[in-house]
């Protein structure tokens, strides 16, 4: 699976509109769009799956920079997210 990331999204776009949009570009294995955990809305940004890595690049560069929805989409290959590092707590404990 090749992973993309998809920003700059309008919250009326759909997962049906955007495998529809990736799908001109390749065989589509799922989208998700990111929602706020408390009000459902979306976050503005989506993962697009694609079954070939060639068809995923070519997908993004097609995309980036277009126009979807009325927005500009941001379309590049989605990395994993790093684990937090940061070792929670802090603050001064005297």
């Amino acid at each position: 699976m090749f992973r993309i990331y998809v920003g700059n999204l309008s919250f009326q776009t759909t997962e049906q509109g955007l495998t529809d949009l990736f799908g001109e570009h390749g065989t589509v294995s799922s989208v998700s769009i990111i929602t706020d955990r408390f009000t459902g809305r979306s976050r503005g940004f989506a993962f697009v799956e694609m079954a070939d890595e060639a068809e995923g690049k070519a997908a993004m560069g097609a995309l980036d920079g277009q126009d979807f929805d009325g927005r500009t989409l941001r379309v590049n290959e989605a990395h994993e997210r790093e684990p937090n590092r940061s070792g929670g707590g802090g603050g001064d404990r005297r």
